[in-house]
């Protein structure tokens, strides 16, 4: 069990000749901007996750920011969501003048807890976006049945649940409106871009509107031999609309993802198996209800058998040759939130004290287990050096 000798980065995108022919074949066809492939990756998407309309974004924060507005949330308007979360979830909210409550995680799952949703639900709340964090997926069932009893809008945040399952419902049709994300570590890339997917006709039409400046055509419907050059602007939209080229490597990854998933539960397996064996860890589970994404691999470290903090484990391990990351930094711990909203870090104490134990292992198909058993090993090194 020697060092790695070269480094191991924590994420890489998995592109292949097929996914370079199809953005090739976009290049060549004279059409980069929205057009014909984005709409049918709107349309395979939409019947992947089995929801009736899709609109495609140039990023997650984009469909988040869409759907809000959509929906009619503004000034004033209350929107629940987890600290543990990336900062779009949140950001999105302040951006159409709506305030962002916290509510703390289950401690298992990370994801928002139920059960502390109903004590911040005020006559102001409109909205929660549940963050199904790592691919893991919220306890749904609850939070709809929450938001019916306060006729609360309901954005799911799946920007890292591609192929999540919730009782058997892949994630895109649960909630009001769903948004995920393609950025380039995701299990489906882009590059950049998003998607946003409902049942809801008029919500859908809105968001498609909406999403290239509230005009009554695209370019598509205007420069296309069938097209008419006349369009009205029918609201002040915004320009978040997914271009071909982005598009052709959607609809190349979407293609393989099934086989991009099984790498991915490969390396998990051995994940699992391997650290069962070291009680100074503790990694994460599947629970019976879920389908889990696996877009991110996090362990906590049972700190009280260790003689060094999450920090000096990162460190140890990028000596070792093996990149990490930290999902999340809890949005009430940023500058920006505890100024404006006068939080503390005890303020949600399961997000604060999670947070002080996680690292992110490198997960990802274009992984070899080679490179799997070099992270266990580097892992276990760490560990015996400074185990209590």
């Amino acid at each position: 069990m020697s060092k790695r000798e070269e480094f191991l980065p924590y994420a890489l995108p998995l592109i292949e000749e097929d996914d370079i022919a199809e953005v090739v074949d976009t290049l060549k066809s004279g059409w980069l901007a929205k057009g014909p492939k984005t709409m049918k990756f709107e349309k395979q998407f939409a019947e992947y996750v089995g929801a009736k309309y899709a609109v495609a974004t140039n990023s997650c924060t984009a469909a988040l920011h869409l759907s809000l507005v959509a929906a009619g949330i503004g000034e004033g308007d209350e929107v629940l969501t987890t600290p543990m979360t990336f900062a779009a979830s949140a950001n999105v909210v302040i951006h159409t003048g709506a305030i962002p409550v916290l509510v703390d995680i289950d401690p298992v799952t990370m994801n928002i807890d139920p059960q502390k949703i109903r004590e911040k639900i005020t006559s102001r709340t409109k909205a929660i976006i549940p963050v199904h964090i790592a691919g893991h997926p919220c306890e749904m069932d609850e939070i709809m049945e929450i938001a019916r009893e306060h006729n609360l809008f309901v954005l799911e945040d799946a920007a890292h649940a591609v192929y999540t399952q919730y009782k058997g419902i892949t994630i895109g049709s649960i909630g009001d409106a769903t948004a995920f994300s393609f950025y380039a570590t995701k299990n489906l890339v882009t590059g950049e871009g998003g998607m946003v997917t409902t049942n809801d006709e008029a919500l859908y039409n809105k968001i498609r509107i909406m999403s290239t400046h509230g005009m009554s055509r695209n370019a598509w419907n205007r420069y296309a031999a069938s097209g008419s050059w006349y369009y009205e602007i029918l609201t002040p939209g915004y320009k978040d609309n997914m271009s071909d080229i982005m598009a052709g490597l959607g609809l190349s990854q979407l293609a393989k993802l099934e086989r991009m998933q099984g790498i991915r539960q490969e390396l998990v397996e051995y994940y699992y198996a391997e650290f069962a064996k070291m009680p100074e860890l503790e990694a994460p589970l599947e629970l019976e209800y879920a389908r889990h994404a696996w877009h991110l691999y996090i362990i906590k470290l049972n700190l009280d058998k260790l003689s060094i903090d999450r920090e000096k484990f990162i460190e140890e391990l990028k000596e070792e040759n093996i990149g990490t990351s930290v999902h999340f930094i809890p949005l009430h711990m940023h500058p920006y939130y505890r100024d404006t909203y006068g939080y503390k870090p005890e303020d949600f104490p399961v997000a604060k004290g999670v947070f002080e134990r996680i690292i992110s292992l490198p997960l990802y198909p274009k992984m070899s287990m080679q490179d799997a058993r070099d992270v266990v090993d580097a892992v276990r090194r760490v560990v015996e050096r400074f185990r209590k």
